[in-house]
């Protein structure tokens, strides 16, 4: 199982559900002056990037992957920003050339003598970051349900899809187990769809990542998250372990408490499906 071949005749997708509500404005813990929607954000737009650029052959990007971006807060909706406002599913080429915009980054690169200089680069954005209203998390999970429900439908042995939602509250509008129960259900020749949960907090205690019960978590909140969570497939667990991370069989695809570090560890493992064709 999780071992299908991805390729541009058989694609997965990935779906990223975005809390957007309005506790999104506060600090992610740890982090100084920065929000936790702004930190959400711009670890997504960047995993985004690296997904274009690793799918980049000498024609073009590669339509390996389709990618739905869900924000849920005063609303729950595409999140994809400029040409792409609106649409769901979006091929990884028409994503790569239609970002909302670029702006001018400032890395370091190697100056050639052994130490580092200031470039200006131009970083795509394609989500930007909202906060606003409650947790509409059940509805969120509802329309993936739908959105996954037609992918499979139509890619019967694909690699199964893979959602991750990023939150920093409870679901306001009742028990999100239910559906996700119900995402989870869903498969393909492949094995089920997994579905995996990263909590944001304003706390600057340790993460919890990819935990393998739900005892050492210290609400009934985190034990629901968890509960929400899919088991990481053996080609994850291992990635995670080549990342110095500790992680057993029945580890989960879950991150309690996460900062910046956690978010794009998350990003990159959740992310990690197979080899590509």
């Amino acid at each position: 199982m999780y071992a299908a071949e991805i390729s541009r005749s058989n694609p997965t997708c990935f779906v990223f559900l975005i809390d957007q509500s309005a506790s999104m404005q506060d600090q992610i813990g740890g982090e100084a002056a920065q929000r936790k929607c702004d930190v959400v954000a711009d670890a997504l737009n960047r995993l985004l990037s690296e997904l274009a650029i690793k799918c980049a052959k000498e024609e073009g990007v590669r339509d390996y992957f389709y990618v739905a971006v869900i924000g849920y807060g005063a609303t729950v909706g595409p999140a994809l920003g400029g040409p792409l406002a609106a649409r769901e599913l979006v091929p990884l080429s028409e994503l790569a050339s239609s970002p909302a915009r670029l702006e001018a980054r400032t890395k370091k690169v190697p100056d050639g003598a052994g130490g580092l200089v200031d470039q200006e680069v131009k970083f795509p954005v394609w989500v930007d970051p909202v906060a606003n209203n409650g947790t509409p998390m059940s509805a969120a999970l509802t329309q993936v349900q739908s959105i996954l429900s037609n992918w499979l439908a139509e890619h019967r042995s694909c690699f199964p899809p893979v959602v991750l939602n990023l939150t920093d509250g409870e679901s306001t509008d009742g028990d999100p187990n239910f559906v996700g129960d119900a995402i989870r259900q869903l498969a393909s020749t492949d094995g089920n769809v997994l579905l995996f949960n990263l909590h944001v907090s304003a706390d600057a205690a340790n993460p919890i990542i990819f935990p393998s019960s739900a005892t050492s978590l210290p609400n009934a909140f985190a034990k629901s998250l968890f509960n929400l969570s899919s088991t990481l497939p053996e080609g994850m667990q291992t990635y995670a372990r080549l990342q110095g991370m500790t992680i057993s069989e029945a580890s989960r695809g879950f991150v309690f408490n996460a900062d910046m570090t956690s978010i794009v560890q998350f990003l990159d493992i959740g992310t990690r499906a197979s080899d590509l064709r």
